[in-house]
């Protein structure tokens, strides 16, 4: 079989341990959960204070995963890439002994938790993303039957295992280009390109109670949210839920269109560099998650209904464009109706989500 060879890509492959700045976590076994979220009953990997800039290593799923034959080594030859270039956290996770059911648990590796010390419940958590670096130049999209927009039609009905999709990376303009072989046997009918916009589908904080949460849906407390525009220069708000917060990262993407309508989008682990600020008392505005850009505000709806996912980001909006620029209701709500986007951030993860975009600019000239 002829396959894309890793060597093309020219990313350096950035192995756990190799960082020797500030605040840093690796995605070791130690350091790590399989499918669950950490709870109020985790030990913090480490602990900073409100301001910090820590720096932490996100693990892909992807070719650790039991269907998959819970071998990186062996999986990621099929497809060219060398034993060297595959991440020895990947090895070491698959290899561990650490908890992991696929049957009922989720799939993503999550790095964490980081206690944020002080934080208290009715506080906001500010994640500001200030840098995302790919540590190796390839990744997957994968479907499984029953998942995804169409389950039962796509994949094919009657294939049993997962279906995947190499992808490379290519450093270039922004963030780089991602690219998939029509056809692996068949180099010569070409490629399909893709922009690259790297982002973490997974950032949240502990939820009370002793039990660690399903990986898979998001809620409140944020998780694996999967919207695309949380990438470099992005500020998620998260509500803390639990004393000093206990902030977690994962699910890492190099790209990835609304909706992620196939169930993965282009799966690849990224180096995660972000500032996390307290603000004391925030979540009595906007108790729900939402974000920013540089250019937009980002509210988010999350619900198993997709059409009260859309409600609930309409009522954030509302809360923000309240909250931050004094707008009465039925004036935010006639705004967004005539400038306001709405998408479908991905409808795989049992609880669907929305996102809007607002523009900042729109409202430069509104004074309280």
């Amino acid at each position: 079989m002829t396959t894309l060879p890793h060597d093309v890509t020219g990313f350096e492959v950035l192995q756990p341990g190799t960082y020797d700045g500030g605040t840093y976590l690796d995605s070791s076994p130690d350091n790590v959960f399989w499918g669950r979220l950490p709870c109020q009953d985790d030990t913090p990997r480490a602990v900073v204070e409100s301001g910090a800039v820590v720096t932490v290593d996100t693990l892909s799923h992807e070719g650790i995963l039991e269907d998959q034959g819970k071998d990186p080594v062996e999986f990621f030859g099929r497809y060219g890439v060398r034993a060297g270039d595959v991440l020895e956290d990947a090895k070491a996770v698959a290899a561990s002994a650490l908890a992991h059911d696929f049957a009922d648990d989720g799939p993503h590796v999550v790095t964490g938790p980081i206690a944020v010390r002080g934080a208290k419940p009715g506080d906001l958590l500010a994640i500001t993303v200030l840098e995302l670096t790919p540590r190796v130049g390839y990744g997957m999209v994968s479907a499984r039957h029953g998942f995804g927009a169409l389950p039962g039609e796509m994949p094919v009905p009657g294939v049993t295992e997962p279906v995947t999709t190499f992808a490379t990376a290519v450093p270039g303009a922004g963030a780089g280009t991602g690219e998939m072989l029509v056809d692996r046997d068949d180099p010569s009918r070409g490629r399909i390109t893709f922009p690259l916009s790297p982002f973490l589908g997974v950032m949240g904080v502990a939820t009370a109670g002793p039990e660690r949460l399903h990986s898979v849906p998001p809620g409140p407390f944020g998780g694996n949210i999967d919207v695309n525009l949380l990438g470099v220069g992005s500020t998620l708000y998260l509500p803390v839920q639990v004393d000093d917060a206990l902030a977690y990262f994962g699910d890492p993407h190099f790209a990835q269109g609304d909706g992620e309508v196939a169930l993965t989008a282009f799966e690849a682990s990224l180096r995660a560099t972000v500032r996390l600020d307290l603000i004391p008392g925030g979540a009595a505005g906007v108790p729900a998650p939402y974000a920013e850009t540089g250019d937009l505000l980002v509210p988010i709806g999350l619900d198993e209904d997709l059409d009260e996912a859309m409600r609930d980001c309409v009522r954030c909006a509302l809360d923000l464009l309240a909250g931050r620029y004094g707008l009465e209701r039925h004036l935010a709500m006639a705004y967004l109706s005539a400038a306001g986007d709405f998408a479908v951030s991905q409808v795989v993860d049992v609880v669907k989500g929305v996102h809007g975009k607002i523009r900042k600019a729109d409202l430069r000239e509104v004074r309280r």
